[in-house]
């Protein structure tokens, strides 16, 4: 029996705990038996609770008699085993009284749902289809289907309370219908409304979850991870909860006695107030989960996962054991927490990555490895001896481990020395200089002080990114702040003091004695003619650096000798002159507006106006100097061939004699 806790909440499985691999002897369990105080105290509540292969949906009768598991959808009609319905994945639904086989009938789509309406007797199926077919069980025959909008359904639900039937789509959407009038009386949006602020969402949510609490509470999964709790009077969710992991919601049930919703994807359990949405626990199974089931008027919880073994957990605080094991909760008072552990008493439990560092990967497949689930068992004396071949410096390494945590621990309990950024340190610590005196004025006046910048997100980028380094050599910051100098000083033999102390602090793996000196007190500020002559001599400081550097730069000019530049002219064309390329550079610097008025004025852009009120553009294509030749060539072609053009009047046809042809 393992037991966790979250929350304060006690969960208890009762089909998990230390088990014993099945390819280990007769000899080494008994073994085991007798000196394993965790092998002895193993709580079988149900003898071979498995089925032959994984199943994928379970479910309790409604008097707590009969725990049903298949691999198919199922409801049970009665309320015993008596009477239940199956849909298979070749739609086909089969009906099953106490004795066995009753009847079999087919579905015109791939189904995927269903749900009984107890009043009319009616079964609503859903599936691969944009239709929801009913087959009236007291008749015995199919009646007119319910036309969605939707082009696959996924899920459905029927209210016990008064009879609404909901279908949930691939589109994200939910279609409530009245089964007595046959007509659709409401569509929610729930793709829409189940994305926030904080999720991520990379495909369209679809519906994969839909249950009724009561006549006006009604909570929806989605595909996405979402759980959205709707009152059927509003089409906006009072709530919605992540499950964090991006899968499919497989489950939605509700406690009400504790006004506790359970959701439930493939890898965790959620346990939430369905008033204020606050976690109140969570569980997570050995292995992934197919379906979850709450045993009816009790703290038992059911699970079908991906194995044949399914999950039984007991949980106290949300109801009393079934009446069949009411010795769990005299059984659970006495039992102590014992985690689950995954090294046995002569085995080792290790991962392929492991036996990658290790180096053992080529004995995968012989009797010195066991597969078991992800990973493999081995000889505890084994991998000891091997890690120590592999890393010799082993104990070397913890050894300075916990040495390094004692002083972490001893670090924690001095006096925290201020953490000045990598950026900016000076404007640092004088933010944090004002920032104290800030609230040493606070506090005495008892004004509300106002945030810093240190601490605002907006302004970090300030003191981790070197380019916004305060230059303090460049021209404006010294005319802008000619007393800077005298302040910086200080904070500079400050922030040198703050600099050894932390340096002294790594290099030394001790206390440091002794206490920070007190900063000096800031002195007075000089009055305005002292400022005045501050600023001209910095001006004048000025003048003289941008005096030396011009002559630096003429002498650089004077001692470099230009060399000629020569450019290749392609193959048929002339080199004319720089001016062109100088004022084609001109024509494309210049703006579109510019240039269509130059080439409406150069004659190679027409604009007129057309009759609805457009414009027409029309363009001239500019010619090279080769086709310009061409056409002057053709042109003198021509006119020599109309030169040289004989007449031929003289070839026309004489008129026949004869009589005409009728």
């Amino acid at each position: 029996m393992q037991v966790s806790s979250l929350n304060e909440v006690k969960i208890y499985s009762l089909s998990c705990g230390k088990s014993l691999p099945e390819w280990l002897s007769d000899r080494k369990k008994r073994a085991l038996q007798k000196k394993d105080v965790d092998v002895r105290r193993r709580i079988e509540l149900i003898q071979d609770f498995e089925m032959p292969t994984v199943c994928t949906t379970i479910k309790v009768s409604k008097d707590g008699q009969y725990i049903l598991a298949t691999v198919l959808t199922f409801e049970i009609l009665s309320d015993d085993y008596s009477k239940i319905v199956f849909l298979h994945n070749d739609r086909y639904i089969e009906f099953h009284s106490q004795s066995g086989f009753y009847y079999k009938t087919r579905i015109p789509k791939f189904g995927r749902d269903f749900s009984y309406h107890y009043p009319s007797c009616d079964l609503y199926f859903v599936g691969a289809s944009s239709e929801v077919y009913r087959l009236n069980l007291e008749q015995g025959r199919y009646l007119n289907p319910l036309q969605t909008d939707a082009a696959e359904n996924n899920v459905c639900d029927i209210n016990s309370v008064h009879g609404l039937f909901a279908t949930g789509t691939i589109e994200g959407r939910v279609e409530c219908w009245d089964p007595r009038m046959r007509n659709r009386v409401g569509v929610l949006d729930c793709a829409l409304r189940s994305v926030t602020a904080d999720s991520e969402i990379n495909s369209l949510p679809t519906i994969s979850a839909l249950k009724f609490n009561g006549a006006l509470t009604m909570a929806v999964g989605t595909s996405t991870g979402q759980v959205l709790l709707y009152d059927l009077r509003s089409d906006k969710p009072l709530l919605v909860k992540d499950h964090q992991y991006g899968l499919p919601i497989k489950s939605v049930h509700f406690q009400d006695s504790l006004d506790v919703i359970l959701s439930a994807d493939s890898r965790i359990i959620k346990m939430w107030n369905k008033n204020s949405g606050k976690i109140f626990t969570s569980l997570e199974p050995e292995h992934d989960l197919n379906d979850v089931c709450l045993y009816p008027n009790s703290g038992m919880l059911l699970t079908a996962n991906e194995t044949p073994k399914m999950g039984i957990y007991y949980i106290p605080v949300l109801g009393p054991a079934p009446r069949w094991c009411s010795f769990l909760d005299n059984l659970t008072e006495e039992l102590e927490e014992n985690p689950e552990s995954t090294v046995y008493d002569d085995y080792k439990f290790v991962t392929k990555k492991d036996l990658e560092n290790l180096g053992l990967t080529h004995l995968i497949g012989s009797p010195f490895l066991r597969a078991y689930m992800h990973g493999f068992f081995m000889d505890i004396r084994l991998y000891h001896k091997v890690k120590l071949m592999v890393n010799p410096f082993a104990y070397e390494e913890y050894r300075k481990d916990k040495i390094r945590q004692k002083i972490e621990e001893t670090r924690a309990q001095r006096v925290q020395l201020k953490k000045l950024p990598k950026v900016n340190k000076e404007l640092a610590l004088k933010l944090i200089e004002e920032e104290e005196e800030k609230q040493k004025s606070a506090w005495k006046k008892k004004v509300k002080s106002l945030p810093n910048i240190l601490t605002d997100d907006r302004f970090k980028v300030m003191f981790e990114n070197p380019d916004f380094q305060v230059d303090e050599e460049s021209e404006e910051f010294r005319l802008l702040n000619p007393l800077v100098s005298k302040i910086s000083e200080k904070r500079k033999k400050k922030l040198r003091l703050l600099e050894e102390q932390e340096l002294r602090e790594k290099e030394e793996e001790e206390e440091l004695e002794g206490k920070a000196s007190d900063a000096e007190s800031s002195e007075s500020s000089d009055d305005e003619k002292g400022w005045v002559e501050e600023v001209r001599k910095q001006r004048r400081l000025l003048q003289q650096e941008e005096k030396v550097k011009r002559q630096q730069q003429l002498k650089e000019d004077q001692q470099t000798v230009l060399k000629p530049q020569f450019y290749e002219i392609k193959a048929g064309e002339e080199f004319r002159s720089f001016k062109d390329s100088a004022t084609k550079q001109k024509l494309m610097n210049k703006t579109l507006e510019d240039r269509l008025k130059l080439e409406a004025k150069n004659g190679t852009l027409n604009v007129s106006d057309t009759t609805v009120g457009s414009k027409q553009l029309t363009f001239t294509l500019k010619r090279s100097e080769q086709q310009k030749k061409q056409q002057e060539a053709e042109k003198l072609h021509r006119q020599e061939r109309k030169k040289l053009r004989r007449s031929a009047g003289h070839l026309r046809c004489r008129p026949r004699r004869g009589r005409p042809f009728h």
